[in-house]
């Protein structure tokens, strides 16, 4: 077992501004999170600058309280942390997966569960490999490799091809979706956050229309967008912004959260080698191993509700309309629930994380997620031995992903012997 001991060094709460990237690059989160859960379980932050106010939840029990009871806690009018006025009116209401509350919810969810389905990942299974084979390979050739970019790469093809977009376009997809996501960020910036995001948005949308609109209702096309053209609402059968809004939302979320559980996996393997020797020895523990892999990375940092009517938590009242935001990283290391939650521990068990949400909204790709991880770790073991972390890790400033953007490794391979 990997012992890391909470970080409970003295945290100060004068002015924290819990929307700032660089915040979040400077602090140590888990020291935040550990203060709040003890002493401070709903906590009203300010960002101050005439953004509103919203109320933040860091223990497993009420992040699951949010993120399940649709009832107390919406969808409707967002789901993400945002630089943009949290009362602004959001067009994608009732309009887009993630900002849809039950039974709306379903009518999206259930016709696009079928185009991430396990038979259809299934089929993804050879390209899965051979990515992160060719990765690996990379590295291995290489004395030093920066290994980030390319996990950055390796779930866009997956998802290129699910989308049924075409690989010349997948790097600036890649880029667009960083811009949206780590808007401050030196490395992604195009000016302020508020222009950054804008101009994300803008490209991808100008994108996926052309995309949606060289393609007919009719099409037989398998694929996620073939999906959109023929599915059916109450109403009638989709409108184009709505099936842009999905397809933003769709790539949005199947590209931020595996490369940071890649990165974490080589910073693990580095520090402490004998964990995964264990798992290879004992292929039983992958399963376990990939679990606490997801807890310990939490690839996602928070989701935004909004409260549906009055109600009290912790002797506080939270007031209907209100923004509440459930930080998962916080759970995931939830004293209440987990045995030595600063214990890395591939042997886990039981382990109810959190790191793909709970309830009507859990993450629509999860399961292309834990294909692509499990077999990135079999290529691991099998490929190599040891992971050395050679040069500065430099992590993207964003309050959403706490993912990396470089990571140079060395990585020698592994030796079988023969026989």
């Amino acid at each position: 077992m990997i012992i890391s001991k909470p970080p409970f060094c003295p945290v100060h709460f004068e002015a924290p501004d819990l929307l700032d990237s660089g915040f979040h690059a400077s602090t140590d989160m888990h020291a935040l999170w550990a203060e709040l859960r003890e002493n401070q379980p709903l906590y009203r932050a300010d960002p101050g600058g005439g953004r509103e106010p919203f109320w933040v939840v860091t223990r497993h029990e009420d992040v699951s309280r949010v993120l399940r009871s649709h009832t107390e806690f919406s969808s409707r009018r967002g789901t993400i942390l945002s630089i943009l006025d949290l009362n602004t009116p959001d067009i994608a209401t009732d309009n887009m997966l993630a900002d849809t509350d039950p039974p709306r919810h379903r009518e999206f969810r259930e016709p696009l569960n079928k185009a991430f389905a396990p038979r259809v990942v299934a089929t993804q299974e050879e390209l899965l490999r051979n990515l992160a084979r060719d990765m690996l390979q990379s590295a291995l050739d290489a004395d030093v490799y920066d290994i980030a970019k390319s996990t950055m790469m390796f779930p866009m093809a997956v998802t290129g091809t699910l989308m049924g977009l075409p690989p010349e376009s997948w790097e600036r997809l890649v880029e667009l979706v960083m811009m949206t996501i780590a808007y401050d960020d030196p490395d992604y910036s195009t000016g302020s956050g508020q222009a950054t995001v804008r101009q994300a948005r803008h490209e991808l949308f100008e994108y996926f229309r052309e995309e949606f609109s060289s393609r007919s209702r009719d099409d037989a096309d398998p694929d996620v967008i073939g999906t959109l053209r023929a599915m059916d609402l109450t109403e009638g059968p989709l409108s184009q912004e709505q099936a842009l809004l999905n397809c933003f939302v769709l790539l949005i979320g199947a590209n931020v959260t595996t490369p940071h559980a890649l990165c974490t996996l080589f910073t693990l393997w580095a520090e402490h080698p004998e964990q995964f020797r264990a798992v290879r020895e004992n292929p039983d523990l992958r399963a376990s191993c990939l679990q606490e892999l997801l807890r310990w990375s939490s690839p996602v940092t928070a989701l935004m509700r909004y409260a549906v009517t009055d109600l009290e938590l912790h002797g506080r009242t939270i007031r209907a309309g209100e923004p509440v935001s459930a930080w998962l990283g916080s759970a995931n290391r939830d004293e209440r629930v987990f045995k030595d939650p600063y214990t890395f521990d591939v042997t886990r068990q039981p382990n109810r994380h959190v790191a793909f949400g709970v309830g009507p909204h859990y993450c629509i790709g999860a399961g292309l997620a834990k294909v692509g991880l499990e077999i990135f770790l079999d290529e691991m073991l099998d490929l190599v031995d040891t992971v050395e972390i050679a040069g500065e890790v430099r992590h993207v400033a964003s309050h959403f992903v706490p993912g990396y953007k470089n990571m140079p490794v060395r990585f020698t391979p592994r030796k079988v012997a023969a026989g």
